[in-house]
């Protein structure tokens, strides 16, 4: 876990995965903390980079200070993002956190790539329900209340799992009361049905829900269908509020399905230069890519804008292999070939992919046993040339 501070107080983040992966932000619930995403992130973990985040007074993430917006809570979000270095993003909000991606939809939809909302509404629960709340967490505290509100989170099938209800009541009794209670006021005034009129429809976008979602019942996901111009909606049965923790198997596949999804029209029409770009700029490195931007001549501006368009979005864009995968399938074929100038730069980004020492070392021994051992011989030269094994390797005693 890493913590930064913003604006006088502490976020507890943590970003996991290559740097050179697509991006995917994970918001969690009220009342919980960014650890309900941990059974999921090990299935996004194969293809994205991720980052979960702590609300104020959740988790590891100090106590607000003031009154909490919804627009306050995507600042902190987008400052987050811009520690990243990425553009654009992939976004998966549960509950507060789907309230907020709805917002995002609205005020910063260019920097979204495929967006899914769960357990979420257009409108969530009721103003007075919401006061009533804050009210009763100011005067008794959470730690009073959690035994009540914890089970409500989760299905009777998941509420026998006793361990599981205790532990998130646990975590619901440590939550900052203020903090709480000043996002139950956001809520209470938290209504996009006016926001969504008129938008237009939108690919990538995805709604989920549970079948025994007290909070956000499938007709809450149902109204909020309607406000965005009907996008695919799935409810999950046997589940609660919060598919993450319920069924996070079910859950990340259907994530790696919808986040790895392009528009319709790619096979038809192809990826557009933009897509591709941002493509090879998160994999090379931005000022590599300017660079060579900026190098081209009227002789050879097509041939970038053709690779840009082709070898980063078509190929390098799909998400059916992880960039480490493909870094590595890219090494294997220069070495072999001998290509050395490309070589050299796919060494020099291999870290960003995700690729590990060990990996390069063994598509290296590939290379020499089933395309030569000069082949390979050379490619580690190159290798060492440029920051790969820089500790000598160990002695080992005789016997």
């Amino acid at each position: 876990m890493t913590f930064m501070e913003y604006q006088g107080r502490t976020i507890a983040w943590r970003l996991l995965g290559p740097e050179a992966a697509p991006l995917v932000v994970l918001a969690h619930p009220l009342g919980m903390s960014q650890s309900v995403w941990d059974e999921v992130l090990p299935t996004l973990l194969s293809r994205y980079r991720v980052l979960t985040w702590d609300l104020p007074g959740h988790g590891g993430s100090a106590a607000a200070s003031g009154a909490l917006t919804i627009e306050a809570l995507a600042d902190e979000l987008l400052t987050l993002v811009a520690q990243t270095g990425a553009e654009r993003f992939h976004f998966v909000g549960t509950s507060i956190g789907g309230a907020l991606g709805q917002h995002l939809l609205v005020h910063h939809g260019e920097r979204l790539a495929a967006v899914v909302l769960t357990n979420t509404g257009a409108v969530i629960g009721t103003p007075d329900n919401w006061h009533v709340r804050a009210k009763r967490v100011r005067s008794e505290g959470l730690a009073a209340m959690a035994a009540e509100l914890a089970p409500r989170w989760f299905s009777a099938a998941t509420r026998e799992n006793e361990a599981l209800v205790e532990g998130w009541r646990a975590q619901l009794a440590r939550t900052n009361d203020e903090s709480y209670a000043r996002l139950c006021e956001m809520l209470a005034g938290f209504d996009m049905r006016d926001a969504f009129e008129k938008r237009p429809e939108r690919d990538g976008l995805y709604l989920l829900g549970g079948s025994d979602d007290l909070s956000t019942p499938p007709e809450t996901l149902t109204a909020l269908a309607d406000c965005l111009n009907e996008p695919p909606l799935e409810i999950l049965p046997g589940v609660g509020h919060v598919p993450p923790v319920e069924q996070p198997y079910a859950l990340a596949q259907r994530l790696m399905t919808w986040l790895g999804t392009r528009g319709g029209n790619i096979g038809l029409h192809g990826v557009n230069h933009d897509e591709g770009l941002a493509t090879r700029k998160r994999v090379l490195g931005a000022e590599h890519v300017e660079r060579a931007s900026n190098n081209a001549t009227t002789l050879d501006q097509p041939f970038q804008q053709m690779i840009t368009r082709f070898a980063w979005g078509e190929l390098w864009g799909s998400q059916d292999l992880s960039v480490t995968q493909r870094s590595l399938i890219t090494l294997a074929i220069l070495a072999v070939l001998g290509r050395d100038g490309e070589l050299v730069l796919h060494l020099k980004t291999a870290h960003r992919t995700g690729v590990s020492e060990s990996e390069l070392r063994q598509v290296l021994m590939h290379v020499a046993t089933y395309a030569g051992v000069p082949a390979a011989n050379h490619a580690f030269g190159l290798a060492r040339q440029h920051g790969w094994g820089d500790q000598p390797a160990s002695s080992h005693p005789e016997g």
